[in-house]
């Protein structure tokens, strides 16, 4: 099974000003191309509930699955299952390939668990001087760039795949 990381982020760093800012009014339309695109042909995507709360409604053409205790959402399914877990069970359904879609919560969680091969970021030319970060715990991995690419408003279009811990 194959899963990947996907985020949009500021040139300082930042993936929203908060949890309720959503990344479809200040992201390029080279990212959402790309967001769409790649998160189609993995057929599954995989959020926090207040990442879903920013999107409002299930992203077509696949399935949707949010970490929530205590919500539920029309469209989507939810877990509270290990990341492992999950994916062992979407392998088991038939799935292949899972886009994770954030917050930084649930991108640190998938990270920690060892799951990911590779990071999709798109690095916009924005500054937002405070916010939320892509990762909200401390972790060390090393990453090999695969492909980078610039959009004509200087986004940076990154592929990394994560090689290993580093300890």
């Amino acid at each position: 099974m194959k899963c990947f990381l996907i985020a949009a982020m500021t040139a300082d760093g930042y993936i929203a000003k908060d949890d309720a800012h959503s990344p479809f009014g200040w992201t390029s339309k080279e990212d959402k191309k790309r967001f769409i695109e790649l998160s189609k042909k993995a057929g599954v995507v995989v959020m926090g509930s207040k990442t879903y709360a920013t999107i409002g409604k299930p992203l077509k053409e696949r399935l949707n699955i949010v970490y929530s205790h205590d919500k539920t959402f029309e469209g989507v399914e939810t877990t509270q299952k290990p990341p492992l877990e999950l994916l062992q069970e979407l392998e088991s359904r038939g799935f292949k390939e899972v886009a994770v879609c954030g917050g930084s919560h649930i991108y640190t969680m998938f990270m920690k668990a060892g799951v990911v091969g590779k990071i999709y970021l798109t690095i916009e030319p924005l500054v937002f001087g405070k916010g939320m970060r892509l990762f909200d715990d401390e972790m060390h991995y090393a990453l090999k760039l695969k492909s980078a690419g610039q959009a004509e408003n200087g986004t940076l279009l990154l592929e990394y795949d994560v090689d290993f811990p580093v300890k």
